[in-house]
């Protein structure tokens, strides 16, 4: 099974930049109507729409709520120290500090992406890690 969150964007060029610049993701669609952003090996991970299009049912927001409420997009990488640095640069609004989770074996940082939707960024560093960095 694979599953491939969509998120309805106010401006879906500036949502493209914003996930490639942050999680060095490639985008293989392009343009201000819809994006699909790719890992690095070429696989879909998420894509990003506009929500005045009628291509799909149910985009809209439900009962004008933030976007995401009730959902957090939880994304593993291999260099959580590197996309930890770049945030302060891009201007993210950064929720929390990276800390190890030893529920998860995950050091973790939380930040809102331009829309308002959530991002937990973690990388899995096993459960003897202290969470300072060092695996």
């Amino acid at each position: 099974m694979d599953l491939t969150p969509m998120l309805v964007v106010k401006d879906v060029a500036a949502s493209s930049e914003w996930y490639r610049q942050l999680l060095e993701l490639e985008g293989a669609h392009g343009g201000d109507e819809f994006e699909m952003l790719m890992s690095e090996k070429g696989e879909l991970l998420l894509m990003l729409h506009h929500p005045e299009l009628d291509e799909h049912p149910g985009l809209e927001t439900p009962g004008g709520a933030r976007a995401g409420s009730g959902v957090l997009l939880y994304v593993s990488v291999s260099n959580l120290n590197d996309v930890f640095a770049r945030a302060p640069h891009m201007g993210v609004e950064v929720l929390t500090e990276p800390e190890y989770n030893p529920k998860s074996h995950a050091v973790e940082f939380a930040v809102r992406d331009p829309d308002g939707y959530l991002l937990s960024v973690s990388e899995r560093r096993g459960p003897d890690a202290d969470g300072s960095g060092e695996a």
